[in-house]
């Protein structure tokens, strides 16, 4: 029977510090982003560029304009947050669709029993990658709030004008804190619920069977890393824009 585990398993340590297969996958989904960004930088200078780099270009130019029409004229600041939490979710979540992934098992021992855990796992697949990319996204959502507004984006908080303003403020402090439960819970919902299915589909029926699921998460990878820097780019408007 297939083993399905809500939490990351450790699958070695580094100085003491337990690397989960998680966090082993992520850090390679980073440094694939980091080489493809260079490559994308060092492509833009030359007079004959490569076919990635038009269509990372064709990539960066329809996110920009998309968020564009949100953010106006403070989309240069803020696009390069907002563009790598899209680029990051969505090769996370593609990542974790590749052969391999969940299915290459390393053994470890653990409370004197030897185990064997997957050595890959989608980085988006666990909770923790996600409670981390909702503060960030949170954090920044109140930064911009008062970068934009100073000491008056506070006034929407805490507001002793009349009991109704003051009752309001306790909501939208509420509110803020909410969003990083539905960050987080959202994504890691559609991302691990994909791969239990896939993992489900395959062990009934190993043959081709789960390859339409694939291109369906495929989908579902591009959708769920859009919905959350769309919904960090609305939070955002809506964080630096004056209250009256």
């Amino acid at each position: 029977m297939p083993e399905i585990s809500i939490k990351p398993e450790t699958i070695f340590h580094i100085f003491g510090f337990p690397i989960t297969n998680s966090l082993f996958t992520a850090s390679i989904v980073v440094i694939l982003f980091f080489f493809l960004a260079i490559h994308y930088y060092t492509q833009s200078k030359k007079k004959k560029k490569s076919g990635l780099y038009y269509v990372v270009h064709f990539i960066v130019h329809t996110i920009y304009q998309m968020f564009e029409s949100i953010l106006g004229d403070k989309i240069m600041v803020i696009f390069p947050l907002l563009f790598s939490f899209f680029m990051f979710i969505i090769l996370q979540n593609w990542f974790g669709l590749l052969p391999g992934v969940g299915s290459i098992l390393v053994s470890v021992i653990e409370h004197g029993e030897k185990m064997h855990f997957p050595l890959f796992r989608g980085g988006n697949a666990d909770l923790n990658t996600t409670f981390a990319l909702a503060l960030i996204s949170v954090g920044a959502i109140q930064f911009y709030g008062v970068k934009y507004l100073g000491i008056n984006y506070f006034k929407k908080f805490l507001n002793f004008t009349n009991p109704i303003n003051f009752f309001l403020g306790i909501l939208e402090i509420v509110s803020e804190f909410s969003k990083v439960l539905s960050f987080s819970f959202r994504l890691f919902g559609n991302v691990f619920a994909g791969e239990v299915l896939l993992t489900i589909v395959a062990f009934l029926v190993p043959v081709l069977a789960s390859f339409p699921f694939i291109i369906l998460e495929v989908f579902v990878g591009f959708v769920q890393a859009l919905v959350f820097s769309m919904l960090t780019a609305v939070f955002i408007s809506g964080a630096v824009t004056a209250h009256h």
